[in-house]
């Protein structure tokens, strides 16, 4: 199991990503950059790939709107050559508010987008000549537009590509064509009950040269005997994503928490959420959503959670440290993985 940290939208996007770069010494195998609306991430992950050596560096993730494939392509091959081969490229649908209320696109096709921007992404860093017609056409007909090959010589013919994704046939999709998952909220023990059908029968179908899929989870880490209390600061998060992460009955976040069997909570919470009284939504959390999305708590606790994601599938954790001394909190997991 490698170890990774999320960059989410931070409001000092240089010095976090400083603080990043400083956690690879201490043993951090890789960064994800968040986007959504704020700072885009590519920008910030190429500022990482200059600050680092060692350590992987994800987007977390690209929606597969905004960009079209073949700048999704380029952006990876970009990455890639400035980080001498440690990019990874997550990948997404993200959701109606953010692609519709802030790209100006329509909320359409999510699955098809994505099948077939993962297939034209690996096409390309192939060098193949595209051409191509399906949702997206290249060239487009009737143009003056030709078949084209990247200019440029890719590090890699294969920049690893990941998948952010939560619903049943989202995630059949994962498990049959992407190199790695990046689920949201996820809970180890009740992940098989879930997600276990999907992805049983995405790999089914699975090409055996792609290798196993790799999954990135992980949550809030702290470590002591009063640590459960950190564990409060992911409340916030969960309403964010539950309760305001899209229109009722187009939430998927609220959706998996109702798979989770808070049903009743889920409802509370986006209502509370979308009235704007987001304290009260925070603290209709359920407390043990909260504990087991987290890895807080004292020594023996934590290395508890941490087997429970390793038998949940998660290959690479993914954790939020807290505490005057993250670098800390990393070599201590570290050593146990």
């Amino acid at each position: 199991m490698e170890l990774s940290i999320p960059l989410d939208y931070a409001t000092d996007p240089r010095g976090a990503a400083d603080q990043a770069a400083a956690l690879e010494r201490a043993g951090l195998d890789a960064v994800w950059v968040a986007e959504a609306y704020g700072f885009d991430a590519p920008s910030i992950m190429g500022y990482l790939a200059a600050r680092t050596e060692r350590m992987k560096i994800g987007s977390a993730i690209l929606n597969v709107y905004s960009r079209t494939p073949a700048l999704i392509a380029q952006t990876a091959a970009g990455l890639d050559a400035m980080s001498g081969g440690r990019a990874i490229i997550g990948l997404g649908a993200s959701g109606p508010q953010v692609v519709e209320g802030w790209h100006g696109k329509p909320y359409d096709k999510p699955l098809g987008r994505t099948r077939e921007a993962i297939e034209l992404i690996r096409r390309i860093l192939r060098r193949e000549v595209i051409d191509h017609h399906g949702i997206t056409d290249m060239p487009l007909p009737g143009g003056l537009g030709k078949p084209l090959k990247i200019l440029t010589q890719p590090v890699r013919p294969e920049v690893p590509l990941y998948v952010a994704s939560l619903g049943p046939a989202n995630v059949r999709m994962t498990a049959e064509i992407a190199d790695g998952w990046l689920p949201t909220l996820f809970v180890p023990e009740k992940a098989k009950d879930v997600w276990g059908s999907a992805l049983a029968e995405g790999a089914a179908r699975r090409d055996p040269s792609l290798g196993p899929l790799q999954v990135v989870a992980g949550g809030i880490l702290a470590i002591g005997d009063d640590a459960a209390a950190v564990r409060d600061f992911a409340r916030p998060q969960i309403a964010l994503y539950v309760g305001g992460m899209g229109a009722p009955g187009k939430n998927f976040y609220n959706s998996l928490a109702v798979a989770y069997g808070y049903e009743k909570e889920a409802a509370l919470i986006q209502e509370l959420y979308l009235s704007g009284r987001k304290k009260e939504a925070a603290a209709a959390v359920p407390d043990e959503l909260v504990e087991l999305v987290s890895l807080c708590g004292p020594e023996g606790y934590v290395r508890e959670r941490v087997a429970a994601f390793r038998e949940a599938g998660v290959t690479m954790l993914n954790v939020i440290p807290v505490g005057p001394d993250p670098a800390r909190l990393i070599e201590t997991v570290k050593n146990w993985l």
